[in-house]
This record gives structure tokens, sequence and C-alpha cells, in this order.
């Protein structure tokens, strides 16, 4: 057991970051790395059976981070409890009910895994026969006055859409907002699609193929509550690969080497009705499941700010099981997002150990059903428990691979809010510089729990190391991605740089703490195109 002095050593770590000038980071103390990687440590083991939203092993993990809060002095944030249910709705594609084909010319051509994933997000069950149009990005954005779907009859078809590119002369935000599946999903059902079969470009894939198959195998899911469910299940969703693209195109006059071409030219895209039809039948296995968010809240200490609230969450679910790979099936989700969560308790413990409460009150959140797509964020969003109060910013916590030193921080959302400027002085305080997004085509902002908060009006920022284009740390970012998201070997055994996370803990407490002590709320920014979700009273 640890000593009374190493622990008072050990709390005192983060108020450095509060008490100095700005300098480069100090050597983090080894026990305070080493109770880092202890939380990794239980919620990356085999035991959690890759923390699946739903499964024994989520609940065992949500267990184990209700006791850490417990164990820090953190109270519950869920009423008297660390859980906020949320009910949700599984379905799973039934495989050897479900075919579809290509039809051309009266002869079929089977969708086989080599083409193409009926992916999981399919709603729509039944019979299929439809025409083929392909809508170019297949973006509907009115405020640039852009629509791939106007003048086009895509009524009882499937739209074929480019995802992973940007039309000419559109912000990356207003991109971003359009090409989240929610939006898309809208605008295809409005237009009368019956579905959408989705080809990624291939330089911002960020899987490979047989990763991508895999997810056929799992169930997709949905929040039970009518009022928050995505008008996506009523299509039919084909994740397609690029080869299987080029043989939609045959007789069209035109080839998807072209499109792609035009894509990376920055040049708007074709849009072509492509030969023939899809065929087939659809059958789902649908169920109600209830997972957990798992809720706790450190009061604030200022009577008259008490009531807001900043909210920090991480993921706590992963994908969980899948076809064994060299004999290992457990997607372990160490990097996506054990040390998210594990990060979230480290800081809750900075919290806690010093002098003086935040002046207004933080709340922290490990959700489930980010894999799912954000439900768990969703749910809480909209629903959040007694004692929440007003929400006055979202600090995210996803997949930050710390796999080189901390000198950079990308925050996704900088230039939408005043929270850049807390965010600049934390960064300067610790000697870390802030860069700008490098890959604002992948849509990171709208891509993690942090955008459910986006949209009901609530400033938010999400992180990852920064390296810059042509590094070696962007080299490793990407093999990482390539060789490990969403795999059997995100797990404990990885490199990665355990210190640089322990430091980038750090930053993260000295910026909660700046947004919590800040006479004023964060603001969206007059020009941000999400402000309009903050309502009419924004200043």
């Amino acid at each position: 057991m640890p000593t009374f002095l190493q622990n008072r050593r050990l709390h005192a770590w983060p108020l450095l970051l509060l008490l100095t000038p700005a300098v480069a980071f100090a050597k983090p103390p080894a026990e305070a790395v080493q109770r880092w990687w202890s939380h990794v440590e239980v919620l990356g083991a085999d035991d959690m059976e890759g923390r699946d939203t739903g499964s024994p092993g989520h609940q065992k993990a949500a267990e184990y981070v209700a006791a850490q809060f417990k164990r820090l002095g953190i109270e519950p944030g869920a009423g008297d409890s660390y859980f906020q249910e949320v009910p949700l709705l599984s379905r799973r594609l039934v495989a050897e009910r479900s075919r579809l084909a290509l039809v051309r010319d009266g002869k079929e051509q089977p969708l086989t895994l080599e083409h193409g994933i009926l992916s999981p997000l399919t709603g729509r069950a039944g019979k299929l026969d439809a025409g083929l149009v392909f809508v170019g990005y297949g973006l509907r954005i009115p405020e640039a006055r852009h629509d791939d779907l106007a003048g086009l009859d895509v009524k009882g078809k499937l739209v074929v859409a480019l995802l992973g590119a940007s039309p000419p002369g559109i912000a990356n935000n207003l991109a971003s907002y359009a090409g989240s599946l929610a939006e898309r999903s809208r605008a295809y059902a409005e237009a009368g699609a019956v579905g959408v079969i989705a080809v990624y470009h291939p330089r911002t894939s960020e899987l490979p193929w047989d990763r991508l198959i895999e997810s056929q195998r799992m169930p997709a899911m949905m929040l039970a509550e009518p009022a928050l469910q995505d008008v996506s299940g009523s299509l039919v969703f084909v994740l397609a690969s690029a080869p299987f693209v080029e043989t939609l195109f045959e007789g069209s006059g035109h080839t998807f080497k072209q499109v792609l071409a035009l894509a990376d030219q920055g040049k708007p895209l074709p849009h072509v009705t492509l030969p023939g039809t899809l065929r087939g039948e659809v059958a789902l296995d649908p169920k109600q499941i209830t997972s957990v968010n798992v809720v706790g809240r450190i009061p604030g200490g200022d009577a008259a700010r008490a009531s807001e609230s900043v909210v920090l969450s991480a993921h706590l679910d992963h994908v969980g099981i899948v076809t064994p790979v060299n004999g290992d099936s457990i997607c372990n989700g160490v990097m996506d997002n054990a040390i998210g969560v594990a990060s979230l308790l480290e800081v809750g413990r900075a919290l806690k150990a010093q002098k003086a409460p935040p002046q207004r009150s933080v709340v922290i959140v490990a959700t489930t059903a980010e894999e799912k797509g954000m439900l768990g964020a969703r749910w809480f969003a909209a629903h959040p428990p007694e004692g929440t109060g007003t929400m006055v910013a979202n600090l995210n916590i996803d997949l930050f691979l710390p796999v080189t030193p901390f000198k950079r921080v990308v925050a996704f959302g900088e230039e939408e809010s005043t929270l850049a400027a807390p965010l600049r002085a934390a960064a300067k305080r610790v000697g870390v510089q802030v860069m700008k997004d490098p890959s604002p085509e992948q849509n990171f902002f709208v891509r993690s729990d942090q955008y459910h908060f986006v949209l009901k009006g609530v400033p938010a920022l999400a992180f990852s190391f920064g390296h810059p284009k042509g590094s070696a740390g962007e080299k490793l970012e990407t093999q990482w991605a390539h060789e490990r998201y969403h795999g059997t070997t995100d797990d404990l055994a990885q490199p990665m740089n355990r210190e640089a996370a322990v430091q980038f803990v750090d930053f993260v407490s000295d910026l909660t703490r700046r947004v919590a002590d800040a006479p004023t709320r964060p603001t969206w920014n007059a020009k941000s195109f999400f402000r309009r979700y903050a309502g009419p009273s924004t200043p």
C-alpha cells in the first residue's frame, strides 16, 4: 500500500500545472503513470471480452468505473446511482436469409463479401428490386447552395455515393455536418430513395476490407425512443468495394477511376444513372436490450454557477468478439477507448485532489454504444440526469493515440467556439502546441460523442495528439489505423507512450478547471455553422 507521502506527491502532480509557468512537460512520476496504466490493464483485459454494448463484459467494465468513482469521492451523477440506463433496439442481419445481386440484361451477379457488405445499419427488411443512381458526393448543403440530389429521380432507387471527399469550395464544418449518417439518411429518404451504396475514397478509408467485412456480422443498434431514431432505419445500406463500384459504372459512359481523379482535383462529380438494378431480400433479427452510461459528478463550489456543468466524456464500449485472427477473437479496444476512460478517471482524481472544487460542476460520463452510432451520448444529451444542470461545455476523449511524446494537440472544434481561449491557455501552460486539424476531410468533429452535445447547442472539443504532415508520428498514426483500428491487436501488448498519455491527462485537467472556473460560459463563434443549435438567446 502506498505511503501517505507517496499519495500526497501524486495528488500534487496535477496541481503543478496550475502553479508553474509555461514550460515543456516535466516527466510525470512513475506512480502516476502506473496508476493510469492500471485502469487500462483492467478495461483492456481479455475478460472484458471487448466491452461490446449490452454484453456482460461491458457491464463488468461499467461496474469497475463506478467503483472507481466511488473510491475517488466522485458522487453518483444519475440520481442516487452511477448508472443511467440506455434503452436500445438491436438488429442483426440474418445472413442465411439475406441476399443481394446486381442484375443486368437479365443476368444476376450475386453480391459477395468481395464486392460489398450489406451493412447492419440496414433497417429495411423484405424484398428489394431497385435501380442505381450515382449522386457524386451525395450531399445536400442548402447553406452552400449545393445539392447532389437536385434534378435527379432517385425515388424507389439506391443512391451510390462517394464518402471521404467533399465538394469544392465548401467549408469543412458544413461538409462534415451534411456528411454525417443522420443528414445523409434524411436527404436520401426525403428524396424517395430506398437505400444507399456507399464507397469510401481509397485514400481516406481507415479500415482494410477484411475488417470492414467483420462489421456485417455485428448487430446494429438504435435508441428505443422513436424521437431519437434517425431515418436511416428505413434504408438499405451497402458498403461497396472500389472494384465493385467500378463494375457498376460499366456501360454508363464514365468510370469510377475518373470520378476519383475529379475528387482528388477538388472538382464537381458527375451524376449518372447506372445500368442494372440491385435485387434481393433482406432479413433482420431485432431485439431490445438495455445498456448503461456511467455518470459521476463533482459539485461546483460557486453557488451562482454550480447549476452549470462541464461534461467530460469518453466512451467505454468497443466492438466485442470477432472471427479469430491468428487465434485471437477479442477486440480489446485499448486505444479505442480504454485509455480514454482511464484518462477520465485520472482527471476526476486530479480535480478532487485540488484544495477547492471547481466553480461549476463537472459531470464525468463513460458512455455506452459510441461504436453503434454515439447512442449513449445522444441519450445523455437528450435526457441529462437530474443534477446535471445546464451543460455549458463538453470535452470528449476518444482515441487520442499516444504513440509519440506529447508535443502537439489537435482539438477538433477549436475554431467553432470560445473554448479556443482556455484550450490555448492550457496548452501554453504545459508547453504543448495547438495544431490545426491536418485531415479535415475525415470529419472527426462529427464522428464521436461530442457531436450529440453540439446538436444540443453545447460547445465542445475532442482531442488527438498532433503530427505534422509527413512526420514519423503521422506515419505511426496511419499505420495504427490500418493495422489495429477495430482489430484484435488493439490490445495491451501494443507500443504506447504511457508517460505522454499521463501528460495528456494533466493537460485535460488544466483545461477542465479553466472552463469550469471561467467567469462566463463558453459560446459559439458568430460565424460557426453549429451556432444555430444554441438557440436564439445565444450572445
